[in-house]
Parts: C-alpha cells; sequence; structure tokens
C-alpha cells in the first residue's frame, strides 16, 4: 500500500498510539493577506487540530507513517 504524497506533506502527526493528532497548517497565507483584518490574520498563523473522523480518513491515506 503506497502512502498519499498529498494528504502526507499537508498533515503532520503528532503523539502516539492510540492519541495521534493531525496537524494542519491553516489556509490561505501565501499571498492577498492585505485585505484581512488583525483578528484573520492571527488565526491564520495557529495550527488548526483535524476532527476524530478526519484524522482516521487520513491517517488510512497514510499507512508507513509513525
Amino acid at each position: 500500500m503506497k502512502t498519499n504524497q498529498a494528504v502526507a506533506k499537508r498533515f503532520k502527526i503528532k503523539g502516539k498510539g492510540k492519541k495521534k493528532k493531525l496537524i494542519k497548517r491553516a489556509e490561505g497565507q501565501d499571498h492577498f493577506n492585505a485585505r484581512q483584518n488583525g483578528n484573520t490574520k492571527r488565526a491564520k498563523r495557529t495550527d488548526k487540530t483535524m476532527t476524530k473522523t478526519l484524522t482516521k480518513t487520513l491517517l488510512r491515506a497514510m499507512p508507513h507513517s509513525s
């Protein structure tokens, strides 16, 4: 079974065993940020944690990750 590289590049795995969490950077940070207000800019700096259901699906796409 192959690892889906699109998923592997976008998500980082934190934790071990059953307590694995997937962390993703906020989207839309590369350009056109001058029009954003301060609250939106600050929110984009933080990492997002994926839901339990989505984590289960994405971990299946990355079978060889730790």
